[in-house]
């Protein structure tokens, strides 16, 4: 079985991208390896290498499309959470009704979300796997520190700066704002992401990161938008 294992994750190394869609959805995803039976799941690893070696010959496949395209892909998820946040902010925290939901500050967010917060994580979580390399747990320690430390406070300025220039404040009212405002956001920010981006860049490879981090900051983009639009 330990061998098994070692096959699986050899083809993950290699090929993750086409592994994981070829397993979606059954019961081949050898993350389950320990529920399965030898010969089942030993069937199912020559199985993947043949649809894997199979795949990797065509000329256009969903993976090399999202790594073309992991800009584009990433600006579209995140504008897509940040306005679900916004919808969260205004219909339970501010609990306007729909009658009164801003449809403006809704697409303001959307916005953000897709020329900001959606290529700049992105280009992040690339970076900082490069600068902390490994999977140990003192890696994904020091990826943590990196992360809350240097990115973090920088990121959180610049998105409530840039909230309040999109919802019309000046600069002085801006800067008000943001001394009002940053120290909360970014105490809250400390409450909740260090154990998330510790179980994250420990367990989850680079390219699901961003997802783990967005089902998470569904609740934090939320939050972000009461604090960003109060004025």
């Amino acid at each position: 079985m330990a061998g098994l294992w070692r096959s699986y994750q050899a083809l993950m190394t290699r090929h993750p991208w086409s592994v994981q869609i070829l397993t979606a959805g059954t019961n081949t995803h050898c993350l389950q390896i320990h529920n399965l039976s030898t010969s089942y799941t030993k069937v199912s690893i020559i199985a993947i290498h043949a649809l894997v070696s199979k795949t990797e010959t065509l000329p256009f496949y969903y993976p090399r499309i999202y790594v073309k395209y992991y800009y584009i892909d990433q600006s579209v998820l995140l504008s897509s959470l940040v306005g679900a946040g916004d919808v969260i902010s205004q219909q339970l925290i501010e609990r306007r009704g729909l009658a009164n939901h801003s449809g403006r500050r809704t697409a303001r967010m959307m916005a953000i979300g897709f020329c900001f917060v959606g290529p700049v994580i992105g280009g992040w979580y690339k970076v900082l796997d490069r600068l902390v390399i490994g999977g140990s747990k003192s890696a994904a320690m020091k990826k943590m520190l990196v992360d809350q430390l240097a990115f973090a406070p920088c990121f959180l300025g610049v998105f409530l700066g840039l909230s309040g220039a999109l919802n019309g404040l000046t600069m002085e009212q801006n800067a008000a704002k943001l001394r009002r405002d940053y120290p909360d956001a970014l105490i809250s920010n400390y409450y909740l992401w260090p154990p998330v981006q510790i179980a994250n860049f420990y367990f989850v490879p680079l390219h699901h990161r961003l997802a783990v981090v967005q089902i998470v900051a569904l609740t934090w983009n939320s939050y972000l938008s009461w604090k960003a639009n109060q004025m």
